[in-house]
């Protein structure tokens, strides 16, 4: 059975939308807030934990909850503030066969404004191998549900995030940038056996400096890099302790004014304090691949949002 998952983000670039308005073009990076881009992309989602217990004489146990992954493939339409985007997950992929229980429900969606910028993620799976040393046994039930965002300050003003995050932009010199990130995640463990207590719910906050950098190859090729160390507070079932968070990213790109095309892996992970009686770590990894063309909008369509832009300012 092919598991389908929808994406719809109307809302995406209202606050970037604002503050386009007053921004003067800047040498570094080329816009393109006027074109339309469509896309077709793949992607692969998941979110691991791994539960680290230690036993009364000193050693450790290792539960590790892998999800039953979901590869999928979809296309993608935005223009202004409206974007939609719609994937599935092929049979063909070899990943997905036998995996006919599982789901993936993943909203991601990123605010600019300015040198601000707010992330805002949902992930919904359902499916999950639980394994220790050599035993793997599969939940078919087990479901995990996390919710959360991240709130960044981009300090220089000449480097573009969103040459990274979409293909609003793009870097025509290289430029690099110190971004701090404040990051607050919510996430539901649920066996789903009707038993109150076979869930748990897990907090995490922490504060990590990070820096990132695009450098320009040519005008056309790009690679961008980006690194993320910090710590926080995790909350377990209001067992409170220390945690470090760490995060990577890369992307490489090629860009002209019409086709796009890029390859991106951003890797999160958030280890408990190894002091904790039960240590949690969970991390999340995304690859994405992207094709993509601009086009000048149709001259209803832009009449519609212009009228849209007179009336609300979006």
């Amino acid at each position: 059975m092919v598991v389908k998952t929808f994406w719809l983000i109307l809302i995406g670039g209202i606050l970037d939308c604002y503050a386009q308005e007053s921004t003067a073009p800047n040498p570094y990076f080329k816009t393109y807030d006027d074109k339309v881009i469509a896309s077709l992309y793949y992607l692969d989602v998941s979110n691991n934990f791994q539960f680290v217990n230690t036993n009364t004489d000193g050693s450790k146990t290792t539960l590790d909850l892998i999800p039953n992954r979901r590869e999928q493939i979809g296309m993608s339409i935005s223009y202004k503030f409206a974007d939609i985007s719609y994937g599935f997950s092929p049979q063909f992929f070899d990943v997905n066969k036998d995996n006919g229980s599982s789901k993936l429900f993943n909203i991601s969606t990123r605010f600019i404004v300015n040198q601000w910028m707010q992330t805002l993620s949902f992930i919904n799976q359902k499916g999950f191998y639980v394994k220790e040393d050599n035993l793997t046994i599969p939940f078919q039930r087990l479901r995990s549900t996390k919710v959360g965002g991240v709130t960044s300050y981009i300090f220089n003003p000449n480097f573009s995030f969103k040459t990274i995050a979409n293909q609003k932009e793009w870097q025509t010199k290289s430029s690099g940038s110190f971004i701090p990130n404040f990051s607050f995640f919510y996430t539901n463990l649920d066996l789903n056996d009707g038993n109150p207590n076979s869930q748990s719910d897990i907090f995490e906050m922490t504060l990590s400096p990070s820096y990132y950098y695009n450098f320009v190859i040519n005008n056309r090729v790009l690679l961008s890099t980006g690194l993320s160390i910090g710590g926080g507070i995790s909350n377990i079932d209001s067992d409170i302790s220390g945690i470090l968070e760490s995060s990577t990213s890369f992307k490489a790109g090629y860009n002209t004014d019409s086709f796009f095309s890029f390859l991106n892996v951003n890797y999160i992970a958030f280890v408990q304090n190894s002091d904790a009686k039960i240590q949690l770590n969970d991390t999340v990894s995304t690859l994405n691949v992207t094709v993509g063309y601009r086009f000048d909008p149709p001259k209803k369509v832009k009449e519609v949002f212009e009228t849209i832009h007179q009336k609300t300012g979006l």
